[in-house]
Parts: structure tokens; C-alpha cells; sequence
């Protein structure tokens, strides 16, 4: 018979009808059951406990996840607090259960109807124990689920001396040490490897020009394991953080949260490549895998299949049949063309003139193989970014060449999951949501662990105003790539659409802390710092940016934004006069002189524009129902007609 907990509390009541039952941990509104997941129930839990007070994130941190945690919890704990937020339907801007004290913490604000007589609270390894909801945690709760079927198959073999009165005595001191030496035992002889990193390899060719090679190479690897449903792999922009690193293997893996490390070198002797690659167990440091492969540069793509189902059969992750045929596909490649993409794939995409140069590159692949898939996934890719306002390159014809070979490329290889995520992104762009939407499901499908088509399919909702959705799907691609500059460039475009502009700016300060001079960080920072009514520090913020960009007019649309809102009216209006000069002889994106009218408060001129944005399709536009500074004119009936004719006006179903 099952021992049962005495003087347990049950439940606790509080305002709007809403009750958190304890054991099991689960939320209720009325007799309705509220999805909460685990790691936002115990911080609900502890915020209830305190109702009043201000709870730090420090003691967030030591009740849900213990001491000595190296986790981003900063980000985690958002993540929590806004589903939390989602699923009591309060306002972080007007709370009525849940209080932001900006630098201190949070506090529940809202009455405690009833609570139990006596109060028991969970420590962080309790909860890595508790089933909430029909989550489970691995690898304790595979051992928790058969305890008591162990601690009987114990007393049993005791039978002989056992009597009937001493039962609840032994399933106390015997059943409990046999199930966690037994829990020990399991952990030191077979950690479960859920997640890995594959560290840039080493370029031992004694070239430093064949660095690409060995970037590529890491890359490729990393791509083809992230489409293992069951195993977390870090993405290349976060793991190239650790390029030359300084800390040993278990304080990167650490640092990225995984259970292993891939290392390994590359050497490249004409057509000749051998690579070394081994396994790593973050959690003692074992090496237990290692091999060495030779191959011939026409046979490059299948060396990478070969190391990644090699990897995938010794961490023992479970891979389904669609999983094992992208591991193991594979062609012959031309070694020339081969060539030609590693050094378009390497150059300098941060400017219009890296992009236009890159693109050379690509072409020269594909016209010495036009059967190589990726050459075209890579052309479009700079055809995209060409079309976009940052660039300053009209967007209808680039983005019909973006699209023409994003179909190329999966016409040659229909499970090329990042042309997917490009056809979407540029689908987006063209205000064909629903597609678009279709096309990031498709990629994620595919492979599961791409930041990138979780990032993009992030930006997709919330430019429908589904903005809680979406910051959940960003959360997610940080999981997956916690380290890039440009994915917390991305992270913080949501938030600011979302208006958390001080949880945008330390997302950018973190990436600006990496990468001083990341143009993109700096134009962002000062669209918060807009936002947040301080145009005075977000002029040399977009200085700075506008720089960096080579003068990128989008960037000095906002800056004469800046410049306005801060009182520099002569200012504005003379980068205003340079802007037009500059039309006449070039193009010069609508969402630059939209940015600049709405800062002078000239509403007429900023609708003439944004008409013009509409017929070129301008990048802006996709952002009408979020973007915040779109909020003067919110309410103007030409500004709701715009939302219907660029399909803003309804929501587009997802399945996601």
C-alpha cells in the first residue's frame, strides 16, 4: 500500500478565480484547467508564496534551478514570466497579477484568496523530480516513474525477515538509498546525450587561406545533425565563438548547455582532405569516439554524411527513416564549383558591396555545376538580403530572383531545409502570409534544431500581432543558438515589436559586448531608444550605425527621426533635403522618407510614402502592426485600409 503524504497543502487561491493546485503542480480557473508549462509553475508558485514582495531573479534562480547554475536564466526567466503573464491574461504594461520592479525582480500584486494551514516548500531538486502536467524531466524521471516497482523487488528478496509491521520502516531506509545509489550508478556509467555542439574544426593545412574550408566543413556537419529530432544541436553562429578558445571542453560545453563536444582538424592537400573528428562527454570529459577520414574533394559532401551518421549512431539518439536519409544523402560535387561556393559562402555579406560580391562567387559555382543546390540557395540568399531596406536596392526585382532560385534550389534538392526558410522569408515580404507560413513549417519539419526557421517563423507572427507566440518561438532559437550577434539582433527586433524595449537593449548590449561594431545592433539600439522617448541617446547610436553601414539610407531615415524627436528639427530637416538629392539620382527605399515624415509629425507626407511603400512592395510594410512607430497614426482610417490591402488585417492559421 502507498505511503500517503501528511499535512500536504492542496491548492492556492487568488484573484479572478484562478487556483494552483500543488500536487499535483497544476493551474485552474474555475473547474478549467490553464496549460501552464513546468518552469513557469514553480516560479508562479513562488511569487504566490510571497504575495507583496519583491522576488529577485536571484531567487528565482536558486529555487527553480539551484547554486552554481550555467544556464542563460536571465532569458529563461522572461520566457516564464511572460506565460505566466499569457495564462493568467494579465498586462506587463498595466499588471494586475504580476509587477515588473525594473533592476530588482517581480511581485504578485493581486489578493490571495485562500491558502493551505501549512505551507511546504519545493527545493530545486524536488522539482527536477516532479511530473507537472504530463512533462517530465530526463534523465530523473525515467527513473523516478519505476521507484516503487524497485523498492518492492527490494523488500521482496528480503521476504525471510520481513514482517508485516516493519513494511513502512524498510520502504523508508532501505527502498529510498537503493533508488538513488541505483540513479547514481545509471548517471556515471551511461549519461543520456540529449544535446551537442560541434566546434569549428581546425584548419592544420598550414593555409591560413583554407580556413573557409574548415568553417564550411563545420557547418555543413552541424546542419545535418540538427535534422535529429531528439538530439539539441548548437548552431555554427554560436559554436564560431569558440574558434581559438581559451576555456577548457566542460566549461564550453557549459556554456552552450550540452551534453557533448565534437572536435576535431581538417587538412587540405590539393583535392586531397583529411579530417579528424572525435566525441566528448562534457560531463567528465571522456573522449570515446574518435576517427579519421580521407577523401577526394569531389567526394566532400559524402565525408560529411559519413562523420555525421558516425556521430549519430555513438551518442545512441533515437533517428527516424526521414532523419537517415537527409544524413545520409549525398552527390558528387565538382571540386572547382566546390570552390567557388566555400568562398561565397565566406565573404563579407554586412554590406551592399559584400552581397553584390558574394553573389559573384555563387554564380561562378553554379555555372561549373548547375546541379548544386546549395550554389543557388546561397545566390538567392544574397538576392534577398539585397532587396531589403537596409540595402538600398529596389526589392521587386531582387526578390523575383530570390524566389526563382530558392525554387531551383529545392527543385534539386526538395529537403534543403534553408531554402525553405528563404522561399518563407521572401514570401513574407511579398505579403504572401500564408504561404510563407506553410514554408517555415516545412523547414522545421525538416530540421528541427534551425534557429534561423524558428526565428523567421517568430518574426511571421508577430508581424500579425501574435507577439507572445512569437517571442516563444524567438526563445526557442536562442536555446538553439545562444551566442550569435546577428540571432540577438534578431531576438531583440521581436522584443521591441513586442515593446520590451529595456529587455530589447540588454539583448543588444550582449551582442554589442561580442561585436562592437555590428551596424545592424547599433540601428536597432537606437529604434529602442526612440521608442523609449530618448532620441538624445539614440543619435549616436544611429551615428554610429549609419557609419558603419556605409551610409545606409534606412538607417538615416530613423536617424532624422531621432533628430526631430530630440529637438534638432534643422538637423532632420537638412539629412531630409540630402535623402531627396540622393533620390533623384538613385533609389532610395520608401521606409526611409516614411521613418523621417513621422518624426517631423508630417502625417500627410508620411502617408504619401507609405503609398509608395505599398507599391514597391517597401520592407517596412510588413511590419504595420506591430512596429511601434507606427503608433501616431494607428488609428488614421487610411493607415487601417493599408493593414487590409497588405492582408495584416486577420490572423493566418498555423499548426506549429
Amino acid at each position: 500500500m502507498a505511503i500517503q503524504p501528511i499535512g500536504l497543502p492542496e491548492s492556492i487561491a487568488f484573484g479572478e478565480g484562478f487556483e494552483l493546485d500543488l500536487r499535483p503542480r497544476r493551474l485552474r480557473r474555475g473547474s478549467r484547467m490553464v496549460k501552464l508549462e513546468r518552469i513557469p509553475l514553480e516560479i508562479l508558485r513562488l511569487l504566490l508564496e510571497r504575495p507583496g514582495e519583491i522576488v529577485s531573479r536571484e531567487d528565482i534562480v536558486t529555487r527553480v534551478w539551484g547554486n552554481n547554475v550555467f544556464l542563460d536564466t536571465d532569458n529563461s526567466i522572461r520566457n516564464a514570466i511572460r506565460k505566466i503573464r499569457q495564462a493568467l491574461k494579465d498586462d506587463s504594461e498595466q499588471p494586475r497579477f504580476i509587477q515588473t520592479v525594473t533592476g530588482q525582480g517581480y511581485r504578485f500584486i493581486a489578493p490571495i484568496l485562500s491558502r493551505p494551514k501549512e505551507d511546504v516548500t519545493t527545493a530545486p531538486n524536488d522539482l527536477n523530480r516532479t511530473s507537472l502536467q504530463g512533462e517530465t524531466n530526463e534523465p530523473e524521471a525515467a527513473l523516478a516513474a519505476p521507484a516503487e516497482h524497485r523498492s518492492s523487488q527490494g523488500i521482496a528478496t528480503k521476504s525471510s525477515w520481513l514482517v508485516l509491521g516493519m513494511a513502512s520502516v524498510l520502504v523508508l531506509t532501505l527502498a529510498i538509498p537503493f533508488v538513488i545509489l541505483k540513479k547514481r550508478s545509471t548517471d556515471v556509467q551511461a549519461p543520456k546525450i540529449r544535446s551537442l555542439a560541434v566546434l569549428p574544426l581546425k584548419n592544420m593545412s598550414g593555409d591560413p587561406n583554407q580556413e573557409y574550408f574548415a568553417d564550411e566543413m563545420t557547418e555543413e556537419l552541424i546542419g545535418r545533425l540538427a535534422a535529429i529530432h531528439d538530439l539539441r544541436v548548437i548552431s555554427r553562429t554560436s559554436v564560431m565563438q569558440f574558434k581559438d578558445p581559451k576555456q577548457t571542453i566542460p566549461e564550453i560545453a557549459r556554456t552552450l548547455d550540452v551534453d557533448a563536444i565534437v572536435e576535431g582538424s581538417v587538412t587540405r592537400d590539393g583535392n586531397h582532405i583529411r579530417v579528424h573528428a572525435q566525441l566528448i562527454r562534457a560531463a567528465n570529459d571522456e573522449h570515446f569516439w574518435s576517427e579519421t577520414y580521407d577523401r577526394e574533394m569531389g567526394d566532400v559532401l559524402t565525408l560529411e554524411s559519413d562523420i555525421a551518421q558516425s556521430i549519430a549512431q555513438k551518442v545512441e539518439v533515437t533517428v527516424s527513416g526521414q532523419e537517415q536519409a537527409l544524413l545520409a544523402a549525398t552527390r558528387k560535387v565538382s571540386p572547382e564549383a566546390y570552390e567557388s561556393f566555400l568562398k561565397g559562402a565566406h565573404a563579407n555579406g554586412n554590406t551592399k558591396l559584400g552581397m553584390e560580391q558574394s553573389a559573384v562567387f555563387f554564380q561562378d559555382a553554379i555555372n561549373k555545376d548547375p546541379t548544386f543546390a546549395p550554389a543557388y540557395l546561397g545566390l538567392g540568399s544574397d538576392y534577398a538580403s539585397l532587396g531589403q531596406v537596409y540595402s538600398g536596392v529596389p526589392p521587386e526585382e531582387m526578390r523575383l530572383r530570390a524566389i526563382g532560385t530558392a525554387q531551383k534550389a529545392l527543385e534539386l534538392d526538395p529537403e534543403l531545409a534553408p531554402a525553405h526558410v528563404l522561399l518563407g522569408t521572401v514570401y513574407e515580404r511579398e505579403w504572401r502570409w500564408s504561404e510563407a507560413g506553410a514554408e517555415f513549417k516545412r523547414a522545421l519539419e525538416l530540421t528541427p534544431n534551425d534557429a534561423d526557421a524558428s526565428r523567421q517563423l517568430g518574426l511571421w507572427l508577430v508581424c500579425q500581432g501574435r507577439t507572445e507566440e512569437g517571442l516563444a518561438w524567438s526563445q526557442r532559437a536562442h536555446v538553439l543558438d545562444p551566442m550569435s550577434v546577428g540571432g540577438l539582433v534578431d531576438d531583440s527586433l521581436l522584443l521591441f515589436m513586442a515593446r520590451h524595449y529595456d529587455e530589447s537593449i540588454q539583448v543588444l548590449r550582449k551582442a554589442l559586448a561580442m561585436q562592437p561594431d555590428n551596424a545592424f545592433a547599433h540601428w536597432s539600439m537606437g529604434y529602442n531608444l526612440i521608442a523609449k522617448g530618448q532620441p538624445e541617446q539614440a543619435i549616436p547610436e544611429l551615428e554610429k550605425s549609419v557609419a558603419l553601414s556605409d551610409h545606409s539610407p534606412a538607417v538615416i531615415g530613423v536617424l532624422i527621426r531621432a533628430y526631430a524627436h530630440a529637438g534638432r528639427r534643422s538637423d532632420a530637416l537638412r539629412m531630409l533635403e540630402e535623402l531627396k538629392r540622393h533620390s533623384k539620382t538613385g533609389y532610395i527605399p520608401a521606409g526611409a522618407f516614411i521613418n523621417a515624415y513621422l518624426g517631423l509629425g508630417d502625417q500627410e507626407q508620411a502617408f504619401v510614402w507609405l503609398e509608395r511603400g505599398y507599391e514597391e512592395k517597401s520592407g517596412i510594410m510588413i511590419f504595420l502592426k506591430a512596429h511601434p512607430h507606427f503608433d501616431p497614426i494607428r488609428n488614421d482610417p487610411r493607415f487601417a485600409d493599408l493593414l487590409h490591402r497588405v492582408g495584416l488585417d486577420r490572423e493566418y492559421p498555423s499548426s506549429f
